[in-house]
């Protein structure tokens, strides 16, 4: 067992070893330089101030995919990356990183309209080696969104992309990382930054559990904090760059919602593209865009306006659901590392990543999800020459180890279920599996998370707090209504033991996690929320006196391009087949 009793202990005794690289910053960056630093054979160190995948990386939009938005920006390059980095995570993934059905509506008086879409999905299939999209006219189209408003619907698209649970991503991560000999710890703070003959050479480090302090240094100390890159940059002289940008969600029950694919759409009132897609047996909506001027150290929440923004978007596009703020499970919100370069218009800025060398600190920030492999790379590529050792790096080989084993007393798990067990467990799936109880292999009511994950989580897998537990090892937090709390006495009678934790603190840390919940995964004071049909109104009146200016030239070029590309190329198969 990798993290098992005593374990912080045990990586705590190991800080004075100096190593080859120090990673700060426990999300998908950091985990990903992790991973492919440990692969490479390298001494290296994990430390997060908070638990593993806390920031950004628990709070995505869980998707994997590469990106029409960028497309149409002229990101052609990221957009490329992305694609084919969502082909690898599909092929070693599976079960962690699933297929996602997009249907992507269009309507009358829509800019960009029809063709420019056209073009640019046969572009976005053709950076993937295949042909997934088709048009459908709106009858048809409405038969694969039977509850879609027929109002100015011209039909649309499908295409494919996928999805995954980003916590359980970064957690994998960092499993396969420490396997293969590396160290991660949660809760361990960078204080301070050591600093000799004018380079870092190390980092102060303070754990939050006991308050210890020790120091560690390396030949080489990679900062991957994301969203408070700026906060360790600032050490070395570094000008504040990062542009903290939210993204907010909303989480309904699928009932209530039903989606057996992806829906996307122009948001009538700022004609950004939004989403709502079925994820772990719920429905997600998002999502926002907007300037987070909030302390980073707080967790982010969603706002009044931007819960009325996403009301809108459901009441626009499926108004016959009739979802009201009753349906409301949870709302969750992220904060993005984007490099700011002043655009007025957020949705503008770069999504792609950086990658600075200061006076010996390496920071890597900006980026997406999809693309974390890349990013690490990239970060270790560039201490190549403080690392001479180092071999060549490649992306050849596969981002997750390939995992096919069998799960010891759970052999009439029914197929999809084990193949969720694999993936989001990996190499762990079957010690959880010979973990569980009896009754444990069963769902937990309205959701597919099992009792037994609930078991290993709280034994195996460096859990600190309750809402380490409930927010991110497993999602109950985002799934069931009040954060689960109608299964505390369930959820208390299996991870209590497990976590060694007496009355008092079991009790100090529900208190604690229900006024989480309440701050910052439920919705806010509905007296606040403005009234989402007076913004729909004013939308569809502003709508109709808003003059049209094309601004997607290279977007309708290449997808043309693209077009005719691909044609010819599927002309000259066809008469290579009749002539064999």
């Amino acid at each position: 067992m990798i993290w098992g009793k005593d374990w912080r202990d045990s990586v705590w005794e190991q800080l004075g070893t100096e190593r080859d690289i120090i990673v700060i910053g426990g999300g998908i960056t950091g985990a990903g330089i992790l991973r492919e630093a440990a692969r490479a054979g390298l001494r290296v160190l994990l430390v997060e101030a908070r638990d593993f995948a806390w920031g950004t990386s628990s709070r995505s939009s869980k998707l994997v995919h590469g990106g029409l938005r960028y497309l149409a920006q002229g990101k052609l390059r990221l957009t490329l990356e992305s694609v084919r980095e969502r082909e690898h995570l599909l092929e070693d993934g599976p079960g962690l990183i699933d297929p996602l059905g997009f249907l992507l509506a269009t309507h009358k008086g829509d800019r960009p309209g029809r063709w420019t879409y056209k073009a640019g999905l046969s572009l976005y299939d053709l950076m993937a080696l295949q042909w997934t999209h088709r048009r459908y006219r709106p009858e048809d189209f409405r038969m694969l969104a039977p509850r879609i408003t027929p109002d100015r619907l011209e039909g649309g698209f499908r295409y494919g992309d996928a999805q995954t649970d980003d916590a359980r991503l970064v957690l994998r991560l960092i499993r396969e990382a420490v396997a293969d000999g590396g160290l991660a710890i949660n809760y361990v703070a960078a204080i301070g930054l050591i600093r000799e003959d004018g380079a870092v050479r190390g980092v102060r480090l303070r754990d939050a559990v006991t308050g210890r302090e020790a120091e560690a240094r390396a030949r080489v100390v990679i900062n991957a904090t994301g969203a408070w890159a700026d906060h360790l940059r600032a050490q070395v002289g570094g000008e504040a760059r990062i542009r903290p940008l939210r993204g907010s969600h909303l989480i309904i029950p699928a009932w209530r919602l039903p989606l057996a694919q992806a829906v996307s759409f122009l948001h009538p009132i700022d004609h950004r593209p939004v989403f709502l897609f079925p994820w772990e047996g719920a429905t997600l909506v998002g999502t926002t865009d907007l300037d987070h001027d909030a302390p980073l150290d707080e967790e982010p929440r969603i706002s009044p306006e931007e819960v009325a923004y996403l009301m809108a978007a459901i009441q626009h596009q499926f108004p016959a659901c009739n979802i009201t703020l009753d349906d409301v499970i949870a709302t969750f919100a992220g904060v993005r590392p984007v490099i700011g370069t002043g655009k007025d218009d957020p949705s503008k800025e770069s999504r792609e990543h950086v990658v600075w060398q200061e006076d010996g600190l390496l920071t890597v920030t900006g980026g997406k999800l999809t693309t974390f492999r890349l990013i690490a790379l990239d970060a270790l590529r560039a201490v190549r020459d403080r690392l001479p050792e180092l071999a060549d790096l490649s992306a050849d080989h596969p981002v997750l180890a390939a995992i096919d084993v069998d799960l010891p007393g759970a052999e009439n798990l029914p197929p999809a279920t084990r193949r969720r067990l694999l993936g989001r467990y990996g190499a762990d799936a079957p010690a959880l599996a010979a973990a569980a109880e009896p009754g444990e292999l069963e769902p937990i009511p309205g959701t597919r998370t099992l009792w037994a994950e609930l078991r290993w989580a709280a034994r195996a897998e460096g859990v600190v707090h309750l809402d380490d537990l409930l927010l991110r090892r497993v999602r109950l937090g985002l799934l069931l209504p009040e954060g689960g709390v109608g299964q505390m006495a369930r959820i208390r009678a299996i991870c209590q033991p497990e976590l060694g934790w007496d009355d008092a603190r079991w009790e100090s840390e529900e208190a604690a996690y229900r006024a989480l919940w309440r701050a910052a995964y439920s919705l806010p004071e509905r007296a606040l929320i403005p009234d989402w049909q007076t913004l729909l109104l004013d939308a569809r009146a502003a709508r109709l006196a808003r003059p049209y200016s094309f601004r997607r030239p290279l977007f309708l070029l290449a997808g043309l391009t693209a077009l005719a590309l691909l044609s010819r190329w599927r002309r000259r198969v066809g008469r290579d087949s009749a002539v064999v």
